[in-house]
């Protein structure tokens, strides 16, 4: 799982690091894949994304080019589903029904059950075996605060990674955090980095005349 929404919150130094590492084959949980030459993106350039799970896959081009072509497994979530699977995955609920897809093809050959005379569709949550996020503070205990949107599917990916890896802007002591600002508590977090120097792209820069 790899948080952020579009290229705001994502863990841009550690997605760095796993391009780096060379793995290949993976199974990418995330609500997009970057664009082209940042974030995920850099990944998919190096043919080292086997398969995305994501609800909006719009703005990169070699996602599409590798999906057409067959090279990339592809995964389409509704985006509330996306955040729910995820949120139930941390959760420990295995499974939950939603209205969402209902009469669509993404319903096809899967349980659909009437709840007060509404159609509803099982989903399954979901989980990972490393989850990469991204917050403006931590302290060295693992205690996370992120910053305004930036926060996106932090938290709730966070909850669903067997092993959490945050990296953050600010590292502090255990204390000197404020324990009701606190968004992700240290329990969800094993591994913490510092990083300096982000770029923090803007996606889509729109100015005025």
């Amino acid at each position: 799982m790899v948080g952020g929404f579009g290229l705001v919150g994502i863990p841009e130094k550690l997605i760095l690091g796993l391009r780096d590492l060379g793995v290949k084959d993976l199974t990418i949980i995330s609500n997009n894949c970057g664009v082209d030459d940042w974030g995920l993106g850099v990944l998919l350039h190096n043919k080292q994304i086997k398969k995305m799970i994501s609800s909006y896959v719009g703005e990169n081009k070699e996602f599409e080019r590798q999906f057409l072509s067959g090279e990339l497994e592809v995964e389409l979530v509704p985006q509330g589903t996306l955040a729910e699977r995820i949120r139930a995955g941390g959760a420990g609920i295995p499974a939950f029904y939603t209205p969402a897809g209902v009469g669509t093809p993404l319903a096809e050959g899967r349980e659909v059950r009437v709840f007060n005379g509404k159609e509803y569709l099982l989903e399954t949550a979901l989980t990972a075996d490393f989850a990469l996020v991204k917050a403006q503070k931590g302290d060295t205990m693992g205690n996370l605060i992120y910053n305004k949107t930036a926060r996106n599917f932090n938290p709730m990916m966070a909850a669903a990674g067997k092993i959490t890896i945050a990296e953050v802007e600010e590292l502090v002591e255990p204390g000197e955090l404020d324990p009701d600002h606190i968004h992700t508590p240290s329990v969800y977090v094993q591994r913490i980095i510092q990083c300096t120097n982000y770029e923090k792209r803007i996606e889509r820069r729109t100015v005025r005349a």
